[in-house]
């Protein structure tokens, strides 16, 4: 009963469907194919951490808005990259564990040559280039081999004399180190010391991976790799692990291009560049009152080219909100959003599913026309859904609490008069805890409901006069946005 109590609640809070959203972090788990749903009911988001929707799929990777901050011009968005790494990370994993169709895969195990090979050709799009099969370990139905070929074809990857690639064989974190090093450049100095990465040394490094141990460390690309001391203890890197390590590269040279290619890297690699789509905003999209599943529009602002197909500036893009995080304390949440096609007139086009980074170049506010005509609407519409909310989570808190106050009373009564008073009165002291926590609920429930509606109204009257000190977590009509892929 109070689990569909729960249930009920949680559902009138938030009603969600949508067929495409988002991943979760796999530092938590290993992204799983089925969707994973979660949805808890809140007051408001700025009190006690809580989110009131939280659906989460792993299927693919999409460009997030988050939390913005004004620099004289240039808006830049905070703590992006980490999100969209892990939120890639998850859509390999889940790529490897479709494709393998493993029943007990798991990606905290050793990653192997063939799951190396589909992690290296996924993200910096090495494609078969249909050479005949030479190695007989890879038979034609292969599930990796088109990727297997594309890392080998592009040279990042190289088989065994034996003509055997091995592909169920684990790779060693010294082996892994070495593929990723010939494709940077990071000065490092000529001693045989062991480097220390996380404050200790690194372990299981045979003399002939020191060089490149010590440039994979030097470029901070371990950084946002999960389980740092296994990192260095282990000998082997898990799947995850090493997905952390290339998506890291990989966003680095689409964003800042801080690591620079190393001058004997394969061609495949040193010509690789992304695609860059400039676009307008036409709608206002906040993680503070957009939902999974919303639709968008925006306009491109320059000329871009996808698929071989030229569109011109003004082209139209269609666009998804996928997941939403509310703001809290400590908690700037965030919006993410994939972009599903783009057409200039007949001409049509679906964009890729890799979106590695977004940027707001310029910031252009709505006029004070369009914030007024907006403002009754929308701060009306966020009180009425604080007190809503609040209503509701307060209904199923009473109705969970007298329920359980009716059953242990119950219960006290039947233990004493059956000749249990020691259990009648464990069960007495029960029920009186349990209205005792009721009532402290309520009472946080009407702090966090009154909180958030003076919240909620400041932050539309700042919007309404000062709007460019109201863009955390949102994106907003005629903001510019530079999206690379």
């Amino acid at each position: 009963m109070k689990n569909f109590k729960i249930l009920l609640a949680s559902t009138l809070v938030v009603l969600v469907s949508a067929s495409c959203a988002f991943a979760k972090d796999c530092t938590k788990d290993c992204a799983k194919d089925k969707p994973t749903h979660k949805m808890e009911a809140y007051a408001h988001p700025t009190m006690f951490g809580s989110q009131a929707q939280q659906l989460n799929t792993a299927k693919e990777t999409y460009i997030v808005g988050g939390k913005v901050y004004k620099k004289k011009n240039h808006l830049g968005v905070v703590n992006k990259d980490q999100v969209i790494i892990s939120s890639r990370v998850d859509a390999l994993m889940n790529l490897l564990e479709k494709k393998q169709k493993a029943a007990n895969f798991n990606c905290k195990m050793p990653v192997l040559r063939s799951e190396l090979a589909v992690i290296l050709a996924e993200e910096f799009g090495l494609n078969n280039k249909s050479v005949s099969n030479k190695y007989k370990d890879i038979p034609s139905d292969y599930w990796a081999k088109d990727w297997i070929y594309g890392a080998l074809n592009s040279g990042v990857m190289i088989g065994y004399p034996d003509n055997k690639f091995r592909p169920d064989q684990p790779v060693t974190k010294a082996e892994v180190f070495a593929t990723v090093a010939q494709l940077i450049s990071v000065p490092t100095d000529r001693s045989l010391i062991v480097p220390e990465f996380n404050g200790k040394e690194m372990q299981n490094i045979p003399k002939w991976a020191i060089a490149p141990t010590k440039e994979v460390v030097a470029s901070d690309l371990l950084k946002d790799v999960p389980n740092p001391d296994k990192v260095n203890s282990e000998e082997y890197l898990s799947k995850e692990q090493v997905a952390y390590l290339i998506c890291s590269l990989k966003q680095n040279w689409t964003g800042s291009n801080s690591i620079a290619k190393d001058q004997n890297a394969p061609n495949a690699i040193k010509n690789y560049a992304p695609v860059v789509l400039n676009v307008k905003i036409l709608d206002r999209l906040s993680a503070r009152h957009s939902n999974a599943g919303d639709r968008f529009t925006a306009e491109t602002t320059s000329d871009v080219t996808i698929n071989g197909q030229c569109f011109k500036a003004g082209s139209k893009v269609r666009g998804e909100v996928v997941q939403v995080v509310r703001p809290g304390i400590k908690n700037p949440g965030y919006i993410k959003v994939k972009f599903v096609k783009i057409q200039d007139g007949d001409l049509c086009a679906e964009f890729p599913k890799d979106l590695s980074q977004a940027q707001v170049d310029t910031l252009k506010n709505p006029n004070i026309l369009a914030r007024l005509l907006g403002f009754p609407f929308s701060g009306a519409g966020r009180v009425v859904g604080i007190v809503g909310r609040t209503a509701g989570s307060g209904v199923d808190v009473v109705g969970n609490s007298l329920e359980e106050f009716g059953d242990e009373l119950s219960t006290a009564f039947v233990d004493t008069l059956t000749l249990h008073p020691g259990s009648g009165a464990i069960n007495l002291g029960k029920s009186v805890a349990t209205l005792g926590i009721g009532i402290y609920d309520i009472c946080k429930l009407l702090v966090s409901g009154t909180f958030g509606v003076l919240y909620e109204v400041t932050d539309e009257v700042r919007y309404l006069i000062i709007p460019k000190y109201s863009n955390e977590s949102s994106l907003n009509p005629n903001e510019e946005l530079k999206i690379v892929f």
